[in-house]
């Protein structure tokens, strides 16, 4: 990051998104703050917030505090008014904030657009076919040669009047808004409920195209947040079936994440004097937060994916409107290409009923209507509605199979967790699956996996019950949990205190 002075400064940090995280982290913090509490919070690398830091206290007047350990209390009595407010600050954060407008804008636009193609569309075509059926109408009160023309073209008339028909029976308008907004009670809006409350058409539609977002977009910061948790309220230290609790991980994924941990936020493998390993993060503990930090014992599970927040009627609406949009611009196009424009009454007397009419309408606004015929009626409707079924339709296989592995993964945790809490003598049905989140599709191959998964780690004695079950006890995982509560006992607490106040930059 480099400055030209307090009026003017160039802006360079490569981590934007880190950088706020940070900022608004000593926001919350009353007092001082560590680097170790800066982490606990955010969950970033210990070596990222060590860099950032130092510009937060620069751009923020921070306080800065030597502790006689040699950790420096950060702290911001002056509050979060950035001392930068020359014209090249100011002209970054109109840039940043126009951005961030625009890509708001852009995701809101996007929405709006689709709704346009689908609604438009729908509507674009049931004008065509009105003005159609008005036509016939017309039509069949003229000469009975013109009314012999007009039952040549009766495919395309039949077509446009049943679906016109269609849409009519099933008080479109109507159940569309019911579906939107609960609050209509079947008849009108009570005076207390006028306005529609109920979640915008846009929004509805986007939801039952690309779904409502991942509900665990967030996740790995928060299972971070949850392990730092754990490990501050423990001495520092983990093992590695703590961790398999914790995050689901089978043994082999436990070990490179906790190696990779290790990494992020200073920690080191240790053997105890009874030769199990365990992983400890000292620096962790070098916070002035005191606050208990005691974790459960195992983290929230992951909740299961929606397809659509929309009612099933609601979806079921735009399906058929979709369709009735596939089927107008499959019948444009297929005509388009076949008939092509219609320049002689020939081509106009066995030409598509529906077709003609469209084609001679357009020719009132349009000197050559051909081309809108092919994209505007045809090819682009077509590819729009095609997409709008093939992109649900996707999601909705890869939702399920999102969601198997979200129930593998809870249940994991739970089987972990009751391996590590009960090491001896404990039946794979014993590992309940009381939630919808942790039940996969085989619940007993899930069981029996997880068996065979922590016998990986920790190979078991098995026996069989008056029931003839099959019982399993894990001597290993008792002998490395007595070997963890002594080596945590054996941790002196005063080690990681930050001392007294030996400097101050007040």
């Amino acid at each position: 990051m480099g400055y030209t002075g307090k009026k003017g400064f160039s802006f360079a940090i490569k981590d934007k998104a880190a950088y706020r995280k940070i900022t608004d982290a000593f926001k919350k913090q009353r007092k001082g703050a560590t680097v170790a509490d800066i982490a606990a919070q955010t969950a970033l690398p210990l070596n990222t917030i060590r860099e950032l830091v130092p510009l937060v206290a620069d751009e923020y007047a921070g306080r800065l505090e030597v502790t006689e350990s040699g950790e420096i209390l950060y702290s911001f009595p002056q509050g979060f008014t950035s001392k930068y407010r020359g014209f090249r600050a100011l002209l970054r954060r109109f840039t940043d904030t126009v951005l961030e407008g625009m890509k708001i804008a852009g995701s809101a636009l996007f929405k709006v657009w689709i709704m346009v193609m689908l609604v438009g569309y729908f509507v674009l075509f049931m004008l065509i076919a009105v003005a159609a059926l008005a036509v016939s109408v017309a039509s069949s009160s003229s000469s009975s040669d013109n009314r012999s023309e007009g039952r040549g073209g009766g495919g395309g008339l039949f077509l446009a009047g049943s679906i016109f028909d269609l849409i009519i029976r099933i008080w479109f308008y109507s159940e569309l808004t019911k579906a939107v907004d609960r609050s209509f009670n079947g008849r009108y809006y009570t005076e207390r409920n006028a306005r529609p409350k109920g979640k915008p058409l846009y929004k509805a539609i986007f939801s039952f195209v690309f779904g409502d977002g991942d509900p665990n977009g967030d996740w790995t910061a928060k299972e971070k947040q949850g392990i730092i948790a754990y490990i501050q309220a423990n001495q520092g230290v983990i093992s590695l079936p703590e961790y398999m609790v914790l995050t689901g991980c089978t043994p082999p994924e436990a070990e490179q994440a906790l190696s990779a941990c290790c990494v992020e936020f200073g920690g080191l493998p240790e053997v105890t004097p009874e030769g199990t390993l365990v992983y400890r993060f000292d620096e962790l503990l070098l916070r002035a937060d005191k606050r208990d930090r005691s974790f459960g014992g195992s983290s929230r599970l992951k909740r299961l994916k929606q397809f659509s927040s929309n009612p099933a009627k609601m979806n079921l609406w735009f399906s058929l409107i979709n369709g009735v949009n596939l089927v107008f611009g499959g019948y444009f196009l297929f005509n388009a290409l076949n008939t092509g424009a219609i320049t002689s009454q020939a081509q106009f007397s066995t030409a598509s009923y529906l077709y003609k009419v469209t084609y001679a309408l357009s020719e009132m606004l349009l000197a050559h209507p051909l081309p809108f015929m092919v994209v505007g009626l045809g090819l682009v409707p077509l590819i729009f509605s095609a997409l709008f079924w093939l992109i649900p339709s996707v999601r909705y296989f890869l939702t399920k199979q999102e969601n198997e592995a979200i129930k593998q993964e809870n249940l994991r945790k739970i089987g972990y967790g009751a391996m590590w809490s009960r090491p001896q003598g404990l039946s794979s049905d014993e590992i309940q699956a009381d939630r919808p989140e942790c039940r996969p599709k085989d619940l007993s191959a899930a069981q029996n996996q997880m068996i065979k998964e922590m016998g990986v780690y920790s190979i078991p004695e098995v026996a069989l019950d008056t029931g003839g079950k099959a019982v399993y006890t894990f001597p290993e995982l008792e002998r490395e949990k007595q070997a963890l509560i002594a080596y945590r006992a054996s941790i002196n607490p005063d080690a990681s205190s930050l001392g007294d106040i030996i400097f101050d930059t007040r």
